[in-house]
């Protein structure tokens, strides 16, 4: 073996590792190593206010010593590195705790999808060059600039990055996939002083070709800035609510979180006890499917090796499934549904990707209508949740609605309820984007209390 692993494909590498745990000492082993080169560019103000690139290779171990484990990484692939890894790894096993729950994944459990053919992640066309990224930037600035109102831009951006990774195990499992993406943003502000307000507008898609046109970008982010000009505090009191699109996916992951095998075994979740009772509306769904293809959150396998597939979360309204990784199923009674991930410095832990919300029939101009006088909340702050009695608190603005239409932006208001009854009162509008890797429409709320003025 050579003094250094750099130049070996991350397969090798991983394979390295996981052998090096073992002649260490290991009962078992699982190795990851991350590949990813990234550039972003900066304009602010006709000028380029930043450049940035960077590759790298980072690699994870994990070991098992019966039931006691321990994460170790490192940025240097170099053969003593390796061992010297694999040496401390198995070190802080030995002092770790005991969890009955700790275990790699049987063969038998094991995908055997190996790699992403079929999703379309991996973008073919050649990394853009930095003139291209910011020439977007600037298109961006440029467009917003153009808009009546806009007092300045604050931020206009363009990035590109692709990342390979690759997982191997001592239970014989060895797969990876790479992923690209490609981002333009544009952050605009109308007046000045203390009358200053704030939007932005960005895009992001696995392909290039797939990008909307960044004079588009800027244009909607200066139009939205413009749009909130004379922003005031609503009056306080009880009123329906309106999540825009843009941020309505949020509401929703506050769901997920509730569901999450993590909180549940811990006993920590609002959510605890209602497996196979009604948490969303009747005939809204909650999905999951993790190979959709060229969609950000597409995975072939989960960070154990177990092979992902649509599922069912929340059927016609009832709570149907947890999210859970191998530990945590193994904790509540159940088998895993394949929702480990993982950094390369840190254990498996259960989370979600690509999850469709049920649409409804209206459009979010309908349900403007149907709620009268209340609020269409487009931005939110902070976060105030109680995970256990899902009491929910955060900062918002947006616009206020009268008669069934927009009459004038609001800002620094604080809307409150309980997620328990926020999730059963919801109306879904027909606006959920389709390349977004977490599809939720807008979602109209009853009897929210806002506190404002």
């Amino acid at each position: 073996m050579t003094d250094t692993l750099a130049p070996l494909s991350l397969p090798a590498l991983t394979d390295a590792l996981v052998q090096a745990a073992r002649r260490a000492g290991a009962d078992a082993a699982d190795a990851m190593a991350v590949a990813g080169t990234s550039q972003s560019i900066d304009v602010r103000a006709g000028v380029l206010e930043q450049a940035e690139r960077s590759e790298g290779v980072e690699i994870g171990l994990r070991v098992l010593i019966g039931r006691r484990q321990a994460c170790v990484s490192a940025s240097d692939t170099r053969e003593g590195t390796l061992a010297a890894m694999a040496e401390r790894a198995v070190a802080m096993a030995r002092e770790a705790p005991e969890d009955p729950h700790l275990r790699l994944a049987e063969p038998g459990e094991l995908s055997t999808r190996r790699d992403a053919d079929g999703l379309d992640l991996d973008d073919p066309a050649p990394e853009p060059a930095p003139e291209a990224l910011e020439a977007d930037a600037r298109a961006a600035e440029a467009a917003a600039l153009a808009v009546a109102g806009v007092a300045q831009v604050q931020s206009a951006s363009a990035a590109w990055g692709r990342r390979e990774v690759h997982l191997a195990a001592s239970n014989g499992f060895s797969g990876g996939y790479a992923r690209t993406s490609r981002h333009t943003a544009c952050v605009a502000i109308s007046g000045e002083g203390t009358a200053m307000e704030r939007d932005w507008h960005a895009e992001s898609r696995v392909f290039q070709a797939d990008l909307p046109e960044a004079e588009m970008i800027g244009r909607i982010a200066g139009e939205r800035a413009v749009a909130r000009s004379g922003a005031r505090k609503p009056k306080t009191g009880a009123y329906p609510v309106l999540y825009d699109e843009r941020i309505s996916a949020g509401l929703i992951r506050h769901l997920l979180s509730a569901i999450n095998g993590s909180s549940v075994a811990r006993g920590s979740s609002w959510l605890r006890d209602a497996m196979g009772e009604e948490v969303l509306p009747d005939g809204m769904s909650l999905t999951e499917n993790p190979l959709r293809q060229r969609i950000s959150g597409s995975r072939p396998f989960d960070a154990e090796g177990l092979a992902t597939g649509a599922r069912v979360l929340v059927r016609d309204g009832v709570l149907e499934s947890w999210v859970l990784d191998l530990a945590t199923a193994s904790k509540l009674g159940l088998p895993s549904t394949a929702n480990a991930v993982r950094g390369v410095g840190a254990p498996p832990a259960p989370s979600v990707s690509n999850v469709t919300l049920t649409q409804g029939l209206a459009s979010r101009e309908d349900l403007l209508a149907e709620m009268g006088t209340g609020l269409l909340v487009t931005s939110l702050i902070g976060t105030s949740i109680n995970p256990t009695t899902g009491d929910y608190s955060r900062g918002a603005s947006g616009f206020w609605v009268r008669n069934g239409e927009i009459a004038w932006p609001v800002n620094e208001c604080t809307i409150a309820g309980n997620l328990r009854d926020m999730l059963r009162r919801m109306t879904p509008a027909n606006d959920a984007r389709l390349h977004l890797s977490d599809q939720v429409p807008s979602l109209l709320v009853e009897g929210l209390t806002i506190a404002g003025e």
